[in-house]
């Protein structure tokens, strides 16, 4: 009976053994998964924190360079800007004077008209004479004015026609020139710089009906009837 019971009791010893030994597995086995668990997280965390940094980074370069494109952008438009603005103070300080320019031609046109109605072969008074020579100072003054704010004549006899510069208003029969030569000034024309500030009033050469019909290429001299004879015989 004793020896029965001692088996007994080393049983149970031995079962609540056993069940210990499992408790402690089962606990370690669930301590080392949550181990795992814990460094699977904090891999994971690791991992997300540094694509999170990299998105940063990269959303921080996108952001310079589109910055530092647009200060480009910017400063070119600015050069721009006073390239314009400095062609601007160019033009206005030579050309500010067009209109009044324009506007004291027409007394010079009027002082010429005078002087070239006066009959210099004709015997003049004192008086005539003093008001004749005042007028040759007034043009002369007004010409040099008109030199130094820019304003020259155009030159416009014997050249050949430029529609940019010369108006014509009429055409003058002329053998001894081209067609199209200025042979005539009506008006004279002004440039302001290098702009036209008045166009020049001309009169153009044209061939007669007469030498035009004849031409260059048809031989109307005494050769040419001795040639036709030649070719009869």
């Amino acid at each position: 009976m004793e020896k029965n019971k001692e088996n007994t009791q080393e049983a149970i010893n031995e079962s609540n053994e056993s069940e210990n030994l499992e408790e402690i597995n089962e606990k370690n086995t669930n301590e080392n998964i949550s181990e795992n668990k814990e460094k699977k997280t904090e891999a994971n965390e690791d991992v997300i924190e540094e694509n999170a940094e990299e998105t940063e980074e990269e959303r921080l370069k996108d952001e310079i360079r589109t910055l530092r494109e647009e200060k480009i952008r910017v400063l070119a438009e600015m050069e721009n800007l006073r390239k314009r603005f400095d062609r601007e103070k160019i033009d206005s300080i030579k050309y500010g004077s067009v209109n009044f320019a324009r506007d004291i031609l027409s007394p010079g046109d009027n002082l010429e008209r005078a002087l070239s109605a006066i009959n210099k072969e004709e015997e003049h008074t004192q008086s005539i004479k003093y008001l004749i020579e005042g007028l040759l100072m007034v043009k002369k003054e007004l010409s040099s004015v008109l030199e130094k704010n820019g304003i020259k004549k155009i030159d416009t006899l014997n050249k050949k026609f430029d529609p940019n510069l010369h108006q014509a208003m009429m055409e003058i029969e002329h053998n001894d020139f081209d067609e199209g030569i200025v042979v005539q000034e009506i008006q004279t024309g002004y440039m302001m710089h290098d702009r036209l500030l008045r166009p020049a009033m001309v009169g153009v050469s044209k061939k007669s009906k007469k030498e035009s019909e004849t031409g260059p290429d048809q031989d109307s001299s005494p050769d040419r009837e001795d040639k036709e004879k030649d070719l009869e015989n």
